[in-house]
């Protein structure tokens, strides 16, 4: 009975290092920093879905957050700076030229 209880023990380890392998492939996609900004809910839809896809099984976001938790502490990533540059960006918006041209004949 020990040999039985060592080797699901020993396939349960696996599938843990399988799944976190997986997980931090997803951060390449899915950068830990979007987690924190405006795009959050997205990176974390994101990130479910990658580990869905790749374990053919259900993940719920809580799930993937409680596995990410294993490697970050996400209160203290600090947000991506980039994303609030492109709110605070003004341009003018001008329609073309022959946007007008092409609406008289």
């Amino acid at each position: 009975m020990g040999q039985m209880t060592n080797a699901k023990e020993k396939k349960e380890e696996k599938s843990e290092v399988e799944l976190e392998l997986k997980l931090l492939e997803a951060l390449e996609i899915y950068p830990p920093a979007k987690l924190r900004g405006i795009h959050r809910h997205f990176v974390l839809y994101g990130l479910t879905e990658y580990m869905c896809r790749s374990f053919n099984r259900p993940f719920t976001a809580d799930d993937v957050l409680k596995l990410l938790d294993r490697f970050y502490n996400l209160e203290m990533v600090k947000p991506d700076d980039e994303d609030g540059e492109i709110l605070n960006q003004e341009e003018d918006f001008r329609l073309p030229k022959s946007y007008f041209l092409e609406e008289k004949l």
